[in-house]
């Protein structure tokens, strides 16, 4: 049995939003509830609800721009920064900008919607 897996196939989360989701590892891709790995692009004007996920989020920006609403801090990330938020934060995900932003996203459990926590639009 090989001792690593090589990921070709990522699982490709339906959206609404025009939100691009890949997942490489995590719940939907290979049942790992410990990390999840995602490449994500957002569009142009995409925004989702304040959440407060029970999980860490490490995010790193390849293009773009990414706006992050972290309590009551607004942070501001473009390609090649990163960030990572604490579980248990209040923070609203966004890209107000005229480009869209691609980007990783990694979490510390796997990212559930049972953990993500998300508030009422």
């Amino acid at each position: 049995m090989k001792k690593y897996k090589i990921q070709t196939k990522p699982f490709v989360v339906p959206t609404t939003d025009g939100k691009i989701i890949k997942e490489h590892f995590g719940l939907a891709t290979d049942g790992n509830r410990e990390v999840s790995i995602a490449h994500m692009v957002a569009p142009s004007g995409w925004s989702e609800p304040f959440q407060t996920p029970e999980f860490d989020e490490f995010t790193f920006i390849i293009k773009g721009k990414k706006q992050f609403i972290i309590e009551d801090e607004t942070v501001v990330l473009e390609a090649g920064q990163s960030i990572k938020i604490n579980k248990n934060t209040r923070v609203q995900y966004s890209n107000p900008f005229t480009e869209p932003c691609e980007y990783l996203a990694i979490c510390t459990p796997a990212f559930s919607m049972d953990l993500v926590n998300r508030e009422s639009e």
